[in-house]
């Protein structure tokens, strides 16, 4: 092996740890957001999430535009939630009340847009770039 290639072949075997914990790094520093259950309430529809702030800092706030679509896929109410205190580290449950919605005829839940993101240390954007989400329910839940 030419001298070139040996250091060609040095420098990818040191520089792949590197880039695999800046990633392990990434994927540690975000927000967890779990779509856990519907359940029908007297007044309409209760969603309930499971919220994990692994971000850089506390957040004041974190709220969300969601987009709720039927099971024909047309999109049958907007709605802002916000999961208020996300302290770093910290798991967090929220509910969230839909008047007037049927939880069985939801096909959907869309994160449509970020309304607001505020805290220590933590950028305005992060709450949707480094936004990480699960789906504990038969719908469909997604960006």
């Amino acid at each position: 092996m030419s001298a070139k290639r040996l250091i060609a072949a040095c420098f990818i075997l040191l520089a792949s740890p590197l880039a695999a914990a800046a990633q392990d790094a990434d994927e540690e520093h975000r927000l967890a957001i779990e779509l856990n259950a519907l359940q029908p309430s007297e007044r309409g529809c209760r969603v309930t999430f499971v919220a994990t702030n692994h971000l850089e800092g506390d957040l004041d706030r974190a709220a969300y535009e969601l987009a709720f679509f039927d099971s024909n896929g047309l999109v049958a109410r907007l709605a802002v939630v916000d999961f208020l205190d996300l302290v770093r580290g910290r798991t967090k449950v929220r509910q969230f009340e839909f008047a007037g919605m049927n939880c069985a005829e939801i096909g959907r839940i869309l994160i449509n847009d970020l309304t607001e993101c505020a805290g220590t240390d933590v950028e305005a954007t992060s709450c949707m770039s480094r936004l990480s989400l699960d789906n504990k329910t038969s719908i469909q839940f997604g960006t």
